[in-house]
């Protein structure tokens, strides 16, 4: 089992940045495939960002590239997402997600573990 919390959402106006933060749970994190993915009201919840369990690959939603990235420390059990020149189609609720695979996964039903979410608002 994995648990996983999500923090360091909150308000940004356009242009600005943000960085999510998940924090999971076990002792065997460095096995686990993670990724981030946002749900926006109204709409679906889509892919924003994966990683491998060692963090030597990655994989981005071209909606996001170049502008967020995604990075974990496995001696701390985190994931990161850094935003950057963040939009208000950015807006969403932010989940972390994780998976015993190597990954980088990208598919919602590939994911076995999901945090609570946290919510991002970008203002204009």
């Amino acid at each position: 089992q994995v648990q996983l919390v999500e923090s360091g959402g909150g308000l940004v106006q356009a242009g600005g940045s943000l960085r999510l933060s998940c924090a999971a749970s076990g002792r065997t994190f460095s096995s686990y495939a993670m990724g981030w993915f946002r749900q926006a009201p109204g709409k679906e919840r889509e892919f924003v960002t994966a990683i491998s369990w060692s963090g030597g690959s990655t994989d981005y939603a071209d909606s996001v590239k170049g502008r967020f990235t995604i990075s974990r420390d496995n001696a701390k059990n985190m994931v990161y997402l850094q935003m950057n020149s963040l939009k208000t189609e950015d807006t969403a609720i932010y989940y972390c997600t994780a998976r015993r695979a190597a990954g980088p996964l990208t598919l919602r039903n590939e994911y076995d573990y999901w945090g609570q979410g946290t919510q991002v608002t970008v203002s204009s």
